[in-house]
């Protein structure tokens, strides 16, 4: 048994698991490896597992994936079938009836969240946040809780989380670790944080969320947007992964390639902020 590590920006795929119609992560990589003789049509490959199912729009950096692979399958020999936007970069022998799933030791995600101080000029008109409340937000939802009120799963709400928050100009760079997450939790601690942050949510009011009362309606927490996460480690102290240096450098001109794309947009738009403001400061008055 194989394991490959895989990178892609999510922003274009409907989440990661296969699905009918619609274009995912898995379903291009199960394209990819029938391409290659690998598995059948409308089969996975032979012993086939993943680590997680990001939600749409979320990317990975550790996406982790293991199955019976040849030995001549390599990260290259994966990328050639591959769209640009989802690439392999190392591979790891794994022992017998080993699964990404269930032997994670730890995952790790990453939020950037745009989030300007006071201090700080924004593009657009944004409560700020004290970057002080919200960590202190963070350091509250730490530790070991019943997270059934920041998830809509039934069961497995129990985690133990731990995390940090750095400031990166406009963003807030949020970073969680756990053995595992519940469904949407990530994004709806990011949702706590920014508005513990600009005070729109008491510190007080992560009591009830962590208590054992539910609470939902008016007062639920929706999740953040999945855009910004970014599946950032996962943890296998049992595998030795071997970065393939050839694949790992195209990945960072393919996925460079996209965040480019993305600055261009981002420089555009805030042209046309700039520009609708200057024309706001140049109206003639209707005095006079």
């Amino acid at each position: 048994m194989r394991a490959f590590r895989l990178a892609y920006d999510g922003r274009p795929f409907h989440g990661y698991q296969r699905q009918p119609d619609v274009h995912t992560v898995e379903g291009a990589l199960f394209s990819a490896l029938r391409s290659l003789d690998i598995c059948a049509p409308d089969r996975a490959p032979p012993g086939y597992a993943a680590a997680g199912r990001t939600d749409a729009g979320v990317s990975a950096i550790a996406q982790t994936i293991a199955f019976d692979a040849p030995g001549w399958l390599t990260p290259r020999a994966l990328n050639s079938e591959l769209p640009g936007s989802i690439r392999a970069y190392a591979a790891a022998d794994a022992p017998d009836g080993f699964h990404p799933t269930h032997h994670a030791y730890r995952r790790e995600y990453s939020y950037y969240l745009y989030a300007p101080t006071s201090e700080q000029q924004s593009i657009a008109s944004l409560p700020p946040i004290d970057d002080e409340r919200a960590a202190a937000a963070l350091e509250q939802l730490c530790g070991s809780h019943d997270f059934h009120n920041l998830t809509p799963d039934a069961e497995g709400t129990h985690r133990g989380l731990s995390g940090r928050l750095d400031r990166d100009g406009h963003f807030l760079v949020l970073c969680f670790a756990a053995g595992g997450f519940a469904r949407e939790l990530v994004r709806r601690l990011v949702t706590v944080i920014h508005r513990a942050g600009t005070g729109e949510l008491s510190i007080d009011f992560i009591d009830r969320l962590l208590g054992p009362e539910s609470i939902d309606g008016g007062d639920g927490i929706p999740p953040a947007p999945p855009e910004p996460l970014v599946l950032s480690a996962v943890v296998y102290p049992q595998l030795s992964f071997v970065v393939d240096e050839a694949a790992r450098e195209r990945a960072i001109e393919a996925i460079g390639g996209r965040a480019i794309e993305g600055a261009i947009v981002e420089r555009t738009n805030t042209s046309i902020v700039e520009g609708l403001r200057d024309a706001g400061d140049a109206a003639p008055s209707d005095e006079g």
